[in-house]
């Protein structure tokens, strides 16, 4: 039975962990070893982490399926705007197709709805086919956008959108 927790610093250790078992699969032919890598250290490490939950205040939901975390999602507000920012989703892949994607969408739109109207949004890199998940979710493009990230690396990203509520 699928269910959802909301996250913090003691489960870092566990975000990690399936962080590191989804990206190099889900990115293997999208960026190089070297750059997945990189970006594991720079947004998965326990102190960037805490950053992330502590001082950036973003809301983390673990997905359990019968008491084993099976995928995480992370969000924030961008204060002064009616935009949450939905800043990662990542499913093991041994359970990817079976629905938990999904339900972790509606559970972040869950925890967001009192604020409705909003925007939902995320970056997904231009060549990764989750863009596909996320249009059948109801999401669209909304710009492009190439992020300098260090190291030389850059993330080619579309910037997609979901209303949330009514317009």
């Amino acid at each position: 039975m699928l269910q959802f927790k909301e996250a913090g610093i003691k489960d870092i250790p566990l975000i990690r962990e399936i962080a590191f078992a989804v990206w190099p699969k889900a990115y293997a032919a999208i960026l190089t070893a070297a750059q997945t890598d990189y970006m594991l250290q720079m947004m998965y490490s326990p102190s960037s982490l805490q950053h992330q939950i502590v001082v950036q205040h973003h809301r983390f939901i673990l997905a359990c399926n019968n008491n084993e975390a099976v995928g995480f999602a992370s969000w924030s507000f961008i204060p002064e705007s009616n935009i949450y920012r939905l800043h990662k989703i990542y499913v093991l892949p041994s359970c990817q197709g079976s629905g938990v994607g999904k339900k972790l969408i509606e559970q972040v739109i869950a925890a967001i709805r009192p604020a409705v109207p909003a925007i939902l949004e995320l970056n997904v890199n231009r060549n990764n086919t989750a863009r596909d998940f996320y249009i059948h979710l109801g999401f669209r493009i909304a710009r492009e956008e190439d992020i300098a990230i260090g190291n030389g690396f850059f993330m080619n990203d579309y910037v997609m959108q979901k209303t949330i509520g009514d317009p």
